[in-house]
């Protein structure tokens, strides 16, 4: 099925969370908006599916965690999402001196999070630091959080009334430095490292400080840098976006293909394309929920290959029969409830990184673990009452390039040598408790950074679209048009960028979609 008009106030060019945000709000101010999204489905990377299919269970099967969607764009278009809060923050199991120890985080501190801090390290002083530094932290969080749905604010303005020295640390200087001074234990400065980390191939050290943007990101979402689960899965953040984009008047066309955006400052003209039929659309402005490195390629420019970004992951999704048990004696239920760390003590990060940026997959690949079930148990549909869970693991130093001369293989390598590194602290092997589905296949799925490139057409499988920027304006940054003035702007007035790519984009978030929305409409 076609456009049911030549011309439209706004075409957007990909269906993804941001895509949706930004449909809603415009068609909501009365603009006629398409949304032209390349596969069957809208959503992106915030999609719920049945990677495992006859077992019912649905797996948020890219993106798996909520913290950055503001609460105003949830009530501002009526989402009624669940975002539930996990009962453990994080566990991180370790090995020292032949004892299976492990520091357990509470999300409501009770007595257990001291009482673990005092077991690992011996006293009370790294449980008081990190108290010290998270403080720190969310005054900065508290300041940025409000401005990331207003215009850019100034890096000047951003940092006033900031502590002098936690500014320093968490923006001009490498966030290694920081961890390093606020903290003595190599587990728990690993702990703090890895949000600096994810799906970011960096050292804490690396002068170009993209770690500590993302540290950053990490951190502010809704002043708190809670991470949450969406009640549903992440389908549900999808499916409450789209119907509001739908119920305001915005069209929603689902296979089919952006081949050219032929633009202009007074328009642009959008190819696509559904199968074998052509179609051109004209707007007055295109919001490109796509990365910018591909939006680039659709304006018909030959970006070098050396400016393609660079993801840096191993997803894998998992459907157990049982949660295994622990050789540290904790509780699998506690354990698997919030952030399960694997192998990310400091010392191991920074192995790990070096041994990936010559070229190996690392021994000891360090990554997460997250039991969304524990949280939702409505994702496993009848197993839930069979003790079944859903496990999701989250790679790090695991760059593209190393799986490129044989994906499938170095795929195979990386996916054993995870599963060997979180063995090292279970009292059972993984694979014991992995499900067999209907197809007597085991209920694995892995995703290397070329899968995430090929299934959602995020170049390199880099899940932000590129690095992260500063959530401010620099100091020589021009802020004249509301596309400048939102971090939105491209070089074309009349194509703007709306997904993970604009600045502020990054994560399901909704900003990059709301932004761009707001620049639109301060142009009218």
């Amino acid at each position: 099925m076609g456009a049911r008009r030549d011309r439209y106030d706004v075409v957007v060019v990909g269906g993804g969370h941001n895509g949706l945000t930004a449909a809603a709000y415009l068609a909501r101010a009365g603009l006629s908006v398409l949304v032209l999204e390349r596969l069957d489905h809208v959503g992106g990377a915030a999609v719920s599916a049945e990677a495992f299919p006859g077992t019912g269970a649905r797996l948020s099967r890219y993106s798996y965690l909520v913290s950055l969607l503001p609460e105003s764009i949830a009530r501002d278009l009526d989402l009624g999402l669940e975002l539930r809060s996990r009962a453990t923050a994080s566990y991180s199991p370790v090995t020292r001196a032949g004892r299976d120890l492990g520091l357990l985080v509470e999300h409501d501190e009770g007595t257990a999070t001291k009482a673990s801090f005092r077991a690992l390290t011996g006293d009370d002083r790294e449980y008081d630091a990190w108290h010290s530094f998270y403080s720190d932290v969310a005054k900065v969080a508290a300041k940025v959080a409000p401005s990331l749905t207003e215009p850019l604010v100034s890096v000047r303005e951003m940092a006033s009334g900031v502590d002098p020295e936690i500014w320093s640390g968490l923006v001009e200087r490498p966030i290694g430095e920081l961890i390093e001074s606020r903290f003595d234990d190599d587990l728990v400065r690993g702990v703090v490292a890895t949000d600096a980390l994810i799906g970011t191939f960096a050292s804490t050290h690396d002068p170009s400080l993209v770690q500590n943007r993302c540290f950053l990101y990490h951190l502010i979402g809704n002043g708190t840098g809670e991470w949450r689960v969406p009640v549903g899965g992440m389908g549900r953040v999808t499916d409450a976006l789209a119907r509001a984009a739908v119920e305001a008047g915005a069209e929603l066309l689902t296979s089919a293909g952006v081949s050219r955006i032929a633009a202009d400052d007074d328009g642009a003209d959008v190819s696509w394309h559904d199968g074998d039929r052509q179609h051109t659309v004209r707007a007055d402005v295109v919001l490109a929920n796509v990365a910018p490195w591909v939006l680039r390629i659709l304006m018909g420019e030959e970006p070098e290959p050396e400016t393609k970004p660079v993801g840096s992951q191993l997803k894998i999704n998992f459907l157990l029969s049982r949660l295994p048990r622990l050789r540290s004696g904790e509780d699998a239920a506690v354990a698997f409830a919030g952030t399960f760390h694997v192998a990310e003590a400091y010392a191991a990060l920074e192995t790990a990184y070096q041994q990936a940026a010559a070229g190996q997959i690392p021994d000891v690949p360090p990554g997460e673990l997250y039991c969304h079930s524990l949280t939702d148990p409505s994702i496993l549909g009848d197993l839930a009452e069979q003790g079944a869970h859903t496990l999701t693991y989250f790679g790090l130093h695991l760059p593209e390039g190393l799986f490129a001369s044989d994906p499938e293989a170095r795929k195979k390598e990386a996916v054993e040598k995870a599963i060997a590194a979180i063995d090292a602290h279970l009292a059972e092997p993984l694979m014991s408790c992995v499900m067999t589905g209907p197809d007597r296949a085991p209920c694995v799925e892995a995703k290397i950074p070329q899968d995430i490139e090929a299934d959602l057409a995020m170049p390199g499988g880099h899940i932000f679209h590129g690095d992260l920027a500063w959530p401010w304006a620099s100091s020589r940054e021009a802020l004249v048009t509301p596309a400048q003035q939102w971090g939105v702007a491209t070089e074309i007035a009349s194509v703007i960028l709306c997904g993970s790519g604009a600045r502020r984009g990054g994560a399901v978030s909704g900003l990059g979609g709301h932004n761009a929305a707001q620049a639109v409409l301060a142009s009218r």
